[in-house]
């Protein structure tokens, strides 16, 4: 069974899906990809633990404390690819960012493959089924270019200045 909790963060309303106590999907509200891969119902209940521990962990991350993916429990849905690009964001340190081009080295590396599309790698990380915690925000283009963000590049902006991160070296060129 598919259990739903929401959360009210600075970003906006946020959904959280759990699955046998753990969390599978995180979205904010009216993001690309919302519910994506989630076909069961979902029943409304808010007081299990992972859904204590994630909103306990989500104020802490709010006000500004650098939190520690591992103290929770993920399991997000998807291909095994995109399960590795997922994980390789889960590496990138709170208050700093990294490029898609950068992921895409770890990847082919990790693969053992002589190229990989940095296309391929913002595919994945646009389906990111548990944004925030699985840092997503954290990932630019290069030369400092905010690209894409599901939940919109206002809120990509907003998460980052919560980290500390100077945002106005940043830019952003519109859809």
């Amino acid at each position: 069974m598919l259990y739903k909790t929401y959360y009210n963060s600075p970003v906006g309303k946020l959904l959280l899906v759990s699955k046998d106590n753990q969390l599978i999907g995180l979205w904010l509200e009216n993001q690309k990809y919302y519910l994506a891969n989630i076909k069961e119902k979902l029943t409304l209940k808010d007081n299990i633990p992972i859904f204590i521990q994630t909103k306990k962990w989500l104020n802490d991350y709010f006000n500004g404390q650098k939190k520690d993916i591992k103290e929770l429990q993920l399991n997000p849905q998807g291909t095994p690819f995109s399960k590795l690009v997922w994980h390789y964001l889960t590496l990138i340190p709170y208050g700093t960012t990294t490029t898609y081009k950068e992921i895409a080295n770890q990847v082919k590396k990790k693969l053992q493959k002589e190229n990989m599309s940095s296309q391929a790698i913002g595919n994945a990380i646009s389906h990111n089924p548990i944004s925030i915690i699985i840092p997503c925000h954290r990932v630019i283009g290069t030369n400092n270019n905010l690209t894409g963000y599901a939940g919109g590049i206002a809120n990509k902006i907003e998460l980052l200045k919560i980290e500390g991160i100077d945002t106005t070296k940043l830019h952003y060129k519109g859809d």
